[in-house]
């Protein structure tokens, strides 16, 4: 990468979203991602937006579609899903028993 590059709109976003990820993954408080984004948005170079993440880690390509955390949070949700769904059966039947 050459970093003297004048860093494009598409450069700015894909910093902007990776901060956050590292914002949601509990790396950067809410004050930091702040200072970081603005700091995206008046960068000039691909060098300036490399600077803003270069004490962080790689973080996987979330288009992967080898996600496990996607799986995992869509297994929850259905969990969840399929424990209130049951809940309202049970009370459904209670309601009918006792009337």
């Amino acid at each position: 990468m050459d970093v003297e590059l004048r860093a494009s709109d598409d450069d700015r976003n894909r910093v902007v979203a990776e901060l956050h990820r590292h914002t949601t993954a509990g790396r950067l408080t809410l004050d930091e991602f702040s200072d970081r984004a603005g700091a995206v948005w008046t960068a000039r170079t691909l060098g300036d937006l490399a600077a803003l993440t270069r004490d962080l880690p790689a973080l996987p390509d979330p288009t992967t579609d080898g996600d496990e955390s996607v799986g995992h949070g869509r297994r929850e949700l259905l969990m969840v899903f399929a424990a209130a769904a049951l809940t309202l059966l049970l009370l459904g039947g209670f309601i009918a028993v006792t009337r």
